[in-house]
């Protein structure tokens, strides 16, 4: 007889029901905010393997977790994505499998995305400006998003989000642009502020911040906005409905609204590192665990143990350097 684990729980009475698994480091963007310019990846052998990948799913799973989604960097740069995909929709109790993607390979990938049983994906958008979109990711293409985006809308994805992190002195003129643009699409948008992890030179953080208050001041100013309780909340965004069409926008606010007291996340990195918080380096190293043919018994103990250490909140509000120096392509967002 198998014995019974408590669920994923934490010192603080948090739940946890999703887990974030990031599948690569590597991405074909280098967005200001998440990665410097000349970037050393994770050696390929360090890099959780499918199989890998596929059997610390199923653990989770297990234990309770019923939502996963794909993370990368760039998911759908690395090859097997789709399998990945495929096998985890095969997972007895795996209610949703979603993903974020920057939306470079989505003109290929969407439809064998949704025939492998991905419901939902969130693309990163920051600006309809073709200059400052290169300045911003500068190695990416505009169109080829936009393209990506209409085969993700072709495809039949369940819903559909925009990412868009929001800086000062860059794109936030892009507030009303991305939204008339999420409307005419029939897609949802999420504002998000900038989440200081690694040492970035590129921005300088605190003169950076473009509120969340900001954005749906600006917001209001043209439309009703419906708050959405419930539901598909299982993320850190306030989410809104906008009066008389089938778009939500939200805003995700880390350093001006703390939303630590209802986390139900945890994370996995690509070399297999299970982080309990954004905003903390505490992790566990689950890659080794499972290379030393630990059974799956004594994983999930590991797992159920490392929780206490789940902090009460990330401190991305402190004005000293960020305690967490990985960048945010290593971790998954």
């Amino acid at each position: 007889m198998k014995s019974q684990l408590s669920p994923l729980v934490d010192t603080f009475d948090r739940r946890i029901r999703y887990l974030r698994l990031s599948v690569t480091d590597r991405c074909d963007f280098r967005c200001q905010y998440c990665m410097t310019e000349e970037m050393r990846f994770l050696p390929r052998k360090s890099v959780l393997s499918e199989d890998e990948v596929i059997r610390l799913a199923t653990l989770f799973v297990e234990l309770g977790v019923e939502k996963i989604r794909l993370t990368g960097g760039e998911p759908l740069i690395r090859p097997d994505i789709v399998g990945i995909a495929r096998r985890l929709n095969t997972i007895d109790g795996l209610k949703e499998l979603v993903l974020t993607t920057n939306g470079s390979q989505l003109t290929t990938l969407a439809k064998p995305l949704v025939d492998a049983g991905v419901s939902r994906i969130n693309v990163s958008l920051d600006t309809l400006c073709e200059r400052q979109f290169a300045e911003l990711s500068r190695t990416g293409h505009l169109d080829k998003v936009l393209r990506g985006i209409d085969a993700a809308i072709e495809a039949g994805f369940q819903r559909i989000r925009l990412n868009t992190v929001l800086l000062t002195g860059q794109n936030e003129q892009q507030i009303e642009p991305l939204l008339d643009y999420a409307l005419k699409k029939g897609i949802d948008i999420a504002f998000i502020e900038e989440m200081p992890m690694g040492h970035i030179t590129q921005t300088e953080r605190e003169l950076s911040l473009v509120p969340s208050a900001q954005v749906l001041e600006t917001i209001k100013s043209r439309f009703s906005l419906l708050p959405i309780v419930g539901g598909a909340a299982d993320g850190p965004a306030r989410r809104y409905a906008i009066e008389g069409t089938s778009t939500e926008v939200g805003v995700i606010s880390p350093i001006t609204h703390n939303f630590c007291d209802s986390c139900n996340r945890l994370r996995v990195t690509p070399d297999g590192r299970l982080v309990l918080c954004l905003g903390h380096e505490n992790a566990l190293d689950l890659r080794q665990m499972l290379r030393s043919d630990m059974d799956s018994s004594s994983l999930k103990r590991a797992i159920v143990a490392a929780l206490a250490y789940k902090p009460e909140r990330h401190v991305f509000d402190q004005p000293d350097e960020p305690q967490v120096v990985r960048l945010m392509n290593v971790t998954g967002g």
